[in-house]
């Protein structure tokens, strides 16, 4: 019992090691707490997926890919570009009167398609997504043996906790952005995030 409590930990604290950075994905989710658009699709979309990730690298399916350099390489293309594209599109809301940068989601079947379409896209066309939980996170776990599984559940419910911190905890940051300079700001963060993260990915492939 104890060597799975201990396995549990550490599959925890590795998966929160690893997804409480700055990136494309944790930008996106933020922004989407703080505007209440489509929060829990889009935690859901996030935390689903990391954990159907990570499940795949316990399998030891990182082994398969390794094999097929290629995928990684169109993957780091095609999801550069689209980082790229959101990031000017974020630059452009952060340029825009301060009415339209402190617009919020308005909760429409449109504005949820769009917002799961987005997460779908900067999770699953992100390699570095690949890189953390199919490689990495497969690889430790591949040590713990006949508690990899114990492991894995682990950092599945690290991803699930952060998700989920991020993505309904950020209503608490409303009111430190109740200005419109403060969400022009948070766009721009967000747009420098995504074309740098965009541009490496491109130069990297």
């Amino acid at each position: 019992m104890i060597s799975q409590v201990t396995a549990l930990s550490a599959g925890f604290g590795t998966g929160l090691s690893l997804i409480v950075a700055i990136g494309a994905q944790n930008a996106f989710v933020l922004r989407q707490g703080l505007h209440r658009d489509a929060v829990l699709p889009v935690v859901a979309i996030c935390a689903l997926s990391d954990a159907a990730l990570i499940a795949l690298g316990v399998a030891g399916v990182g082994a398969v890919v390794v094999a097929w350099p290629a995928v990684l390489t169109a993957v780091a293309l095609v999801g550069g570009g689209f980082l790229v594209v959101y990031g000017i599109l974020a630059a452009r809301r952060a340029l825009r009167p301060a009415g339209d940068a402190l617009r919020a989601g308005s909760g429409t079947a449109g504005s949820v398609r769009r917002a799961v379409l987005t997460c779908l896209a900067l999770t699953w066309l992100n390699p570095h997504v690949y890189l953390d939980t199919v490689f990495l996170v497969g690889s430790i776990a591949a040590d713990r043996g006949p508690l990899r599984w114990t492991f894995g559940i682990g950092a599945a419910l690290a991803s699930l906790c952060w998700f989920a911190a991020l993505g309904f905890g950020a209503r608490l940051l409303s009111r430190f952005l109740s200005r419109p300079e403060a969400w022009r700001a948070l766009d721009g963060l967000v747009a420098v995030t995504m074309l740098v993260l965009g541009g490496m990915l491109i130069v990297g492939a």
